[in-house]
């Protein structure tokens, strides 16, 4: 599933706005964006609209109908807006007031029962991480030993987790500051089952007493390993690329943490609470894309470029995508490095027009731009402060000085001034 456009007049503080998510040139004119960026000043709503939108989605995925009726659980206000998604060879149109599925009309109604709109099995997931995604609470499950896990979760068997948690679900999957620990469970399970069989493997070795015989040893664990592949291991290749500019990397034989992080310099392992806010947020956003399945998906994230440095902001989307490949992003930032990730097209621009109201325009930096292009020409900034403007003037006063100086001497002193300010601020 994928969104195609969003008409609102009226939610929240957002009034009388267009958004057209397809492609405006090219091959894939008409089609659903693969991605798409807002930015804009604080207060715009680039917020609101990631929430309008995981609301919209959940009214889809829980939409029961009858010929005529559409049946939805009230929601807490009412949604002045008309959204459009693109659902395979199938078209949604849902506003406040009906559900237009292939050009047949279901009017709204809160009463009765009905059938489901689209059945459980076809129903598409969406995954909504907040900017307050970094916190204790997710990060504790990763701080214990996968064993001390198992034995506390014991009654708690994948199967029971699979379908209990993401079998036949209509909910979006939020991942704010308070994610469920069993929905952590469920994410990291494979690696658990991983850890619990290895020990129980190396104990069963151990005790056959093939200590003595390394060769054996290694052929009989060799061949256990072909029949049991470490899911660890297929997570660190898609993890490693992004952490390595950290000098990090996921250890795939420390069997202390489920995912264990050490300094590539040293192979000291390093506790994930030990670790910077950015590599917490890194690992609570990959960790879940990896496991969880994303095929049509859309996946809202509200600031990814958070804590991470400029360096990690720049491929950072590119790496999500990695791990998506079929998913439909949608991103707000204030970030120009994650903003040049996106074409103009996929970039929409929230602004306060001369009555104080929110309006949108598309981007126009291209692809890869300079950050300093893509904060004049999207974020509308000027990034040179107070400081830097003052040296601006000058630099341009020192020129008209050094053109205007008739006295060789001091020409040649205005120009050597003139440099050196040039020089220090690349004017």
């Amino acid at each position: 599933m994928k969104i195609s456009k969003l008409n609102i007049e009226q939610y929240k503080h957002l009034e009388n706005l267009d958004f057209d998510f397809t492609y405006q040139t090219g091959k894939r004119k008409g089609e659903p964006l693969d991605k798409i960026c807002f930015i804009g000043q604080s207060a715009t709503g680039k917020t609101n609209l990631l929430e309008l939108i995981n609301k919209e989605i959940y009214r889809i995925n829980t939409a029961v109908v009858n010929q005529f009726n559409f049946s939805d659980e009230l929601p807490e206000e009412i949604l002045l807006c008309e959204i459009y998604f693109k659902y395979g060879k199938d078209k949604i149109i849902l506003s406040d007031k009906k559900l237009n599925y292939n050009d047949k009309i279901f009017n709204l109604s809160y009463s009765g029962t009905f059938g489901n709109l689209i059945d459980s099995e076809h129903k598409k997931n969406n995954y909504f991480f907040k900017s307050n995604l970094i916190s204790d609470n997710n990060i504790d499950l990763f701080t214990k030993n996968p064993l001390d896990i198992f034995e506390k979760y014991h009654d708690l068997s994948v199967n029971k987790l699979l379908n209990g948690m993401m079998t036949n679900r209509s909910f979006p999957v939020i991942f704010d500051d308070k994610v469920d620990s069993k929905l952590w469970i469920y994410i990291l399970s494979e690696i658990l089952e991983y850890r619990k069989k290895f020990n129980q493997k190396m104990s069963e070795l151990i005790h056959k007493g093939l200590l003595a015989n390394t060769n054996k040893l290694s052929s009989e664990f060799k061949k256990w390993q072909k029949e049991n592949p470490n899911k660890l291991e297929e997570f660190a290749l898609k993890f490693n690329p992004i952490i390595e500019k950290l000098n990090l990397e996921v250890d795939i034989v420390n069997t202390e943490y489920s995912i264990p992080i050490s300094n590539k310099k040293n192979d000291e392992i390093i506790p994930i609470q030990n670790t910077s806010t950015g590599t917490k947020g890194l690992l609570l956003t990959f960790l879940p894309l990896f496991k969880l399945d994303t095929k049509d998906a859309i996946i809202l994230m509200d600031e990814p470029e958070r804590s991470l440095y400029p360096d990690m902001q720049m491929d950072l989307i590119e790496h999500y995508q990695n791990l998506a490949p079929d998913a439909q992003f949608i991103v707000a930032t204030h970030s120009p490095f994650i903003a040049a990730s996106f074409e103009p097209d996929e970039r929409f621009i929230l602004y306060f027009d001369e009555e104080g109201k929110v309006a949108v325009r598309r981007g126009s930096s291209p692809i890869g731009d300079d950050p300093n292009d893509m904060l004049k020409n999207d974020f509308g900034v000027n990034y040179y402060n107070k400081h830097g403007e003052d040296a601006y003037k000058k630099y341009i006063s020192l020129k008209q000085a050094t053109a205007n100086e008739k006295d060789p001497k001091k020409k040649k002193e205005l120009l050597l001034e003139t440099v050196k300010l040039g020089d220090a601020y690349n004017f």
